[in-house]
């Protein structure tokens, strides 16, 4: 009877430590439909992340009991964390200095994990003089990824005669600061510049060069130089044209022609030679009547972001997944969209961890809905479209911790401390 009673014993015990063992992954995401542009994905699957914040397997139906915390994802779309490339995130306290340090610019964590994004790419709000502060001020205290292309100007992007100053515009010490920070500084970037020379595009493909051939990133200003020009004899391949869709008054060439309205036939010829294409919709650079043409003519672009700032997010840019609704109106399908804004920015500023759900890649992962409707989207010009569909964030999820739930999808839902979500 003793020895039944222990064996009984020992059996109930093995129970009650399997019932208490650790779950294998931090979290599940459950039932939804999975688009990962990298591993050609577009099907309903799961997704497991392990508690080192790591993609751990995308597969059909993964136990719900093996995570700590399960996302029902059902009849939702579940992508990779969303990649912004084109941002202004050096806030600071410096009145009259643009996005430099300033009120302009907007620290990223209020405007990121609301609308699926996890990652951001600061478009050289800093130069090599005041990068360490911004390192110090923004990417080491946020909880979204922050990465950053340098400003080819020493002082970075302050605006006035500042980013005409060619003295400051020093190659050699632009890419030593990119090797010294090699993990957060993507490319470099020139911005804003109307004088009608190529002086801060050649120093900073030169700084690129020197840095390992990473990428510049291009807001062509004014100075009557040509587009054409620009993206077929002085980019290389992997660089990058930014505000696309806007353009066509003195300050920017446009993509279309200004008689015809058509889309000139150069921008696709430098598309084949590996120009990316990013639209960087910001508060007065993205019009329909160039992104019209351009999208009939099958030109839709590269990499979808926002140049998200002070003067963009409350006019007709608002934030990226209304950037995705203009493309979506316009009738990019679903799957390019979402290749647009994880795997592709991914592989253009070299950072292929992220932007996937390859196993082992970073547990960065973003669950929308695209909600029926009727919907108005518009541009800074006053025109509008109207759509029938649109995306909405309903989780955003950054290296296995869910920072974001609209509507409760998440059991058992996490707790706050001290305003933080946690596991």
């Amino acid at each position: 009877m003793q020895k039944l009673f222990l064996i009984f014993f020992s059996i109930l015990s093995i129970q009650v430590m399997a019932q208490k063992a650790d779950p294998v992954y931090a979290i599940i995401i459950k039932g939804g439909h999975v688009i990962d542009p990298k591993n050609s994905i577009n099907e309903v699957m799961d997704v497991a992340i392990d508690k080192a914040g790591k993609i751990a397997a995308v597969s059909k139906n993964i136990d719900s009991k093996s995570a700590s915390r399960v996302v029902n994802a059902k009849g939702l779309y579940v992508t990779p964390g969303i990649i912004d490339m084109h941002t202004h995130n050096f806030a600071g306290t410096e009145p009259d200095k643009y996005l430099r340090n300033s009120y302009y610019a907007n620290q990223p964590d209020g405007f990121t994990f609301r609308v699926g994004v996890t990652t951001v790419v600061d478009a050289g709000s800093a130069g090599w003089r005041n990068f360490e502060k911004f390192k110090d001020q923004t990417i080491d205290r946020a909880r979204t990824r922050v990465l950053a292309f340098l400003n080819i100007v020493g002082e970075g992007m302050a605006g006035g005669a500042i980013e005409q100053d060619n003295n400051d515009m020093d190659a050699r010490k632009t890419a030593d600061m990119a090797l010294k920070y090699k993990d957060h500084i993507v490319g470099f970037k020139v911005a804003h510049y109307n004088k009608p020379d190529w002086i801060p595009i050649d120093r900073a493909i030169d700084a690129g060069k020197i840095a390992g051939n990473i990428p510049v990133i291009v807001d062509f200003g004014g100075g009557g130089l040509s587009l054409e020009e620009l993206t077929l004899k002085k980019f290389r391949p992997g660089d990058i044209y930014t505000h696309t869709y806007g353009g066509g008054g003195k300050e920017r060439e446009a993509i279309t022609d200004p008689v015809t309205g058509n889309l000139r036939p150069f921008v696709f010829e430098a598309r084949n030679r590996g120009v990316i294409w990013d639209v960087g919709h910001g508060a007065a650079s993205f019009a329909f009547k160039h992104a019209v043409p351009a999208t009939r003519a099958g030109f839709f672009p590269d990499v979808i972001s926002t140049d998200h700032h002070g003067g963009s997010m409350n006019s007709a840019m608002k934030d990226i997944l209304n950037v995705m609704n203009k493309f979506l109106t316009l009738g990019m399908d679903v799957p390019a969209i979402i290749n647009s804004v994880t795997w592709k920015p991914a592989q253009v500023i070299h950072r292929e961890e992220i932007g996937n759900l390859s196993v082992g890649s970073e547990g960065d992962v973003t669950v929308l809905r695209i909600r029926k409707g009727k919907f108005g989207v518009f541009d800074q010009m006053g025109e509008k479209l109207e759509g029938r569909q649109r995306f909405e964030c309903e989780v955003t999820v950054k290296g296995g911790r869910v920072f974001y739930d609209l509507n409760g999808l998440t059991n058992p839902l996490p707790r706050v401390v001290g305003g933080l979500p946690a596991l």
